[in-house]
């Protein structure tokens, strides 16, 4: 075997390279590996401990011979390495951006000042930044839920300098409670920039070892729904105080290898952290190696929490690794209350979050908009830290089960593409692991205030 592998690893980049992954059996089969190989001199271009795995740069001229190694007897199995990619939108999209006014997913956004104060009465729900300077977003003053016979229920309003998706999800009822008490969680992305709303405990680049700091602004903006501080009149994201590790997996286009995903969740285990946030996907493929490495972590009590994808109505079911049993599925909502329309559908999404016009931190220290179904996945995974702050002692399956248990149904849609419905924190928390309640279906509705071009008919089509 070792031999085998000397004569089919290149050194060298080319036209004929593909990089390959292997996983043993058993750890003593891996170790003498790479014992035989650094015998000889020869370093594979990434190996995984934890997972037994090796992985190698190969002459695709001898990929015949080196597949022959699936019948090794010390070896699980062999599969390409293939490139993964952030849940970025790669073109506008109509419908979540800020009333009047067109958002393009991915970029900064800049609020004029009519947006920020554009409130019934001409009341300001905007305001400044004494530490940047900078317009804090558009809030929402009020959220109405309605029961299935349109009464009005109880309205709650939406505090100064908090976001409207991180109301939407009931995060600030909670903070009285707890703000997330030191839960670990880990943004496996783009990286996570320096930014004075953000406190980084820690981190770790699986693509070369060096920074963990963020070149895209994808992971940044991920982290800071989760878990932005939101002192000193900055944003708060949903777990403010949560401790946030960056794993930078994904380079500055937002594409990484699935090996660097599989190293950055072995890494994650190691580390203790309890919450893994991956706003990204395979968009097609499948890898034995991702599924393994996420059931590992699941086994050892960590949530993972995933993005379902943005390939919309017609995608025919939602990406790995949200696809997979062990993880946490997660579609995009509007601020209507709606499934927006990029939002992947299929079996297998849990829950829904705010995916539309989400404002977060930005490399850089300011923020910007963007969308997408990586923007929803945050405000799962700080949910969860929330969660766990008050009950250490929940598992995986526990929190999941709140979150599923206690999620609002919107409206018009299938489970197949909202899941049990929209997060809902507080009501999770109030749950109780001995009994939860049936899901509830009542139908959410907002009162916000919308230009004259933005307001929404009052026949909506179901889905």
């Amino acid at each position: 075997m070792e031999r085998m592998l000397r004569r089919c690893q290149v050194s060298g980049i080319s036209g004929h390279t593909i990089r390959q992954m292997i996983r043993f059996k058993y750890r003593r089969h891996y170790a003498r590996c790479m014992r035989e190989l650094r015998k000889y001199g020869i370093r594979p271009a990434k190996s995984i401990k934890g997972e037994r795995i090796i992985c190698c740069n190969i002459d695709s001229r001898q990929l015949q011979r080196f597949r022959s190694l699936m019948a090794h007897p010390h070896i699980k199995y062999v599969e390409p390495d293939f490139v993964i990619k952030a849940h970025m939108l790669p073109s506008p999209s109509r419908g979540g951006g800020l009333a009047g006014s067109r958002t393009k997913p991915g970029m900064p956004v800049t609020l004029q000042r009519s947006q920020i104060h554009n409130t019934p009465g001409g009341k300001r729900s905007g305001s400044r930044s004494p530490r940047t300077g900078k317009s804090l977003p558009l809030l929402f003053k009020r959220i109405v839920r309605r029961q299935p016979g349109g009464k009005a229920a109880a309205a709650q309003s939406c505090p100064a300098g908090v976001t409207w998706n991180v109301c939407r999800v009931q995060a600030p009822e909670v903070w009285p409670r707890t703000r997330g008490g030191s839960i670990p969680i880990a943004i496996i992305d783009t990286g996570i920039a320096n930014h004075p709303d953000l406190y980084i405990a820690g981190g770790i680049n699986t693509i070369n070892g060096s920074s963990y700091r963020d070149d895209n602004g994808h992971g940044t903006h991920v982290a800071g729904i989760a878990s932005a501080l939101g002192t000193s009149g900055l944003i708060p994201g949903v777990a403010p105080r949560a401790k946030l590790y960056a794993v930078k997996a994904l380079n500055a286009n937002g594409e990484g290898f699935i090996s660097n995903i599989v190293e950055g969740i072995d890494w994650c285990i190691r580390k203790g952290v309890r919450v893994i946030n991956l706003s990204l996907g395979l968009q097609g493929a499948s890898s034995t190696a991702l599924r393994d490495a996420v059931k590992r972590a699941r086994s050892k009590g960590i949530i993972v929490v995933s993005s379902a994808g943005n390939s919309g109505a017609g995608s025919g079911g939602i990406d790995e690794p949200a696809s997979y049993p062990e993880t946490l599925a997660v579609a995009a909502s509007t601020r209507d209350n709606q499934i927006a329309s990029f939002s992947s559908r299929g079996s297998g999404i849990d829950v829904t979050a705010p995916g539309t016009a989400i404002r977060s931190t930005s490399p850089g220290g300011g923020y910007q908009t963007m969308e997408g179904t990586s923007m929803a996945s945050p405000h799962v995974a700080g949910g969860a830290a929330l969660l766990l702050s008050q009950d250490p002692r929940l598992t995986p399956s526990q929190v999941a089960q709140r979150l599923r248990a206690s999620a609002q149904r919107l409206s018009g849609y299938s489970s197949a593409s909202q899941g049990s419905g929209l997060l809902q924190i507080a009501d999770a928390l109030s749950l109780r692991s001995s009994r939860v309640r049936a899901r509830r279906t009542a139908r959410i509705s907002c009162r916000c205030t919308l230009s004259k071009r933005g307001k929404r008919s009052k026949q909506r089509k179901k889905r």
